[in-house]
């Protein structure tokens, strides 16, 4: 269903900070149950994708967060690789502690939104769906992001998340890259910290996989450039 809202969502044209159709108004036009509409908002509403005001209604979230898109862009260049590598050391910094504070803070909605996000990046992987997969590991990191309850991670790691979609662009070129089927194991052990309530497994199983990526970011280039 929540698949289905953000189809909803990019079939009407909608752009951060509209106004969207009301629960009743989407469970009619999607032929669902309030409930299950109420449910899929919840979710929609734990990753950052939608943001709902008591009286006002629904609304498409900002993607920009509270830092605003360009302000690191300035002196991150995505093709440098002292710049790659420092970044990644940021998310590992920012990340796991995300992480261990969504193991004391992750309510029921969040901990579900994880697990869906988890679910949509292993179907991306064995579909062979770049942007499926791709949206599924954007879902699951500010998903534990935002059940970190501190705002200020939140828009930090959706910030770092998006220069480092600059650099594998290029790097990668669009591909899933050869860490993939680790990264859907290492986000199952991720959620399970978070799920158990467990900080330190949390951070520890988060900074495995951040290593792990920054690993494979490596080969692939060194493979790119040196053949």
């Amino acid at each position: 269903m929540a698949e289905q809202i953000l189809q909803l969502i990019a079939e009407l044209g909608l752009h951060p900070g509209d106004r969207m159709p009301t629960e009743n108004e989407l469970a009619t036009q999607l032929g669902s149950s309030r409930t299950m509409v109420r449910e899929a908002v919840k979710i929609l509403s734990a990753i950052g994708r939608v943001r709902a005001h008591k009286g006002r209604g629904l609304y498409v979230a900002d993607d920009d967060g509270m830092l605003g898109s360009g302000r690191w862009g300035g002196f991150f260049h995505p093709t440098d690789l002292d710049h790659v590598y420092m970044l990644f050391e940021f998310r590992r910094v920012q990340e796991t502690a995300a992480s261990r504070l969504a193991a004391t803070h992750a309510t029921p909605a969040e901990l579900r939104a994880i697990e869906a996000a988890g679910e949509t990046c292993r179907q991306g992987y064995l579909t062979e769906q770049v942007a499926v997969f791709d949206r599924g590991d954007d879902d699951f990191h500010l998903g534990i992001a935002t059940a970190s309850h501190n705002h200020f991670l939140v828009a930090s790691v959706r910030e770092a998340r998006r220069l480092q979609r600059q650099s594998s662009v290029i790097g990668l070129h669009g591909t899933v890259g050869g860490h993939a089927t680790e990264a859907v194991e290492e986000h199952a052990a991720i959620y399970q910290a978070i799920r158990d309530g467990d900080p330190d497994a949390a951070a520890h199983a988060t900074a495995v996989h951040l290593d792990n990526t920054l690993e494979d970011y490596r080969r692939q280039i060194q493979r790119r450039v040196f053949g």
